[in-house]
């Protein structure tokens, strides 16, 4: 059974609040992530989901509320200790964000190159392991211009793994990509919190992701969070909002 979240979260947003200009973004959003838990942000584009990731890895900062990452509080450190606790979180963007020139071997070792003393046969043999992990190890030489989406989000999976974090966030891991290539990314979030025990918070606009790999979803709509819940819990929610997104399909012409 998953532990309670309250007991100690991964993740704790208390009051996260977020506005550019006159748009309010997010709005009071409280959240808890239990550690080794998958937790999915569901919720239309526009409602505040990336920018919540941004917050809690501190690339902005909130109006109002606060962040705490394995029990510590962000908001307030200073560059130096926000890029040490950086240091245990993985992020994968939107668009896998890889490094045009260099290849896929050398964008998974960037972070190892970047943040840790390790040495050049340590530091391959770890890369190799990731690439095999994802299943990317024959593309090691290419370079990202050479490989499919799907590929790409495979390769930025490995280099948001590489320095063994206790927290994934991902960004709408599914954008962009075909329903085989959805599926393979899906199924590696599930192969990773098997074997790693790594938690995840995953925000999407993609039902079947949400569905096929949380242990919990929270539906967000206009910076609010409307329920949060197993997703049984929320498919059988009564609010008329969550019903409307959960069975939204194209109508027949």
């Amino acid at each position: 059974m998953m532990e309670n979240a309250t007991n100690n979260p991964a993740i704790r947003l208390r009051g996260l609040t977020k506005s550019f200009g006159e748009q309010k973004v997010l709005e009071r959003v409280d959240l808890e992530v239990a550690r080794g838990e998958t937790m999915n942000v569901l919720g239309r584009s526009g409602t505040g989901k990336s920018v919540m990731l941004k917050l809690i890895i501190g690339l902005q900062k909130p109006d109002g509320g606060d962040i705490e990452l394995n029990g510590e509080p962000i908001t307030s450190l200073t560059l130096d200790d926000l890029n040490r606790v950086r240091k245990t979180v993985g992020f994968l963007f939107q668009g896998a964000a890889l490094y045009d020139s260099m290849n896929v071997e050398e964008n998974v070792a960037f972070p190892l190159r970047r943040h840790t003393k390790m040495e050049d046969d340590e530091r391959q043999t770890r890369v190799r392991e990731l690439l095999s992990r994802v299943g990317m190890e024959e593309a090691a030489r290419k370079m990202p211009s050479d490989i499919s989406g799907g590929m790409k989000k495979r390769v930025a999976i490995a280099r948001a793994l590489v320095i063994e974090p206790q927290l994934i966030l991902y960004d709408e891991p599914t954008s962009e990509l075909d329903p085989l290539s959805a599926v393979v990314i899906g199924e590696e979030i599930i192969h990773l919190k098997d074997r790693v025990g790594v938690t995840s918070l995953i925000v999407t606009h993609d039902r079947d992701l949400a569905f096929g790999v949380s242990d919990r979803i929270a539906v967000i709509n206009e910076g609010r969070i409307l329920t949060i819940g197993t997703p049984e819990e929320v498919k059988h929610k009564a609010d008329p909002l969550i019903q409307k997104f959960l069975h939204a399909n194209l109508r027949h012409l």
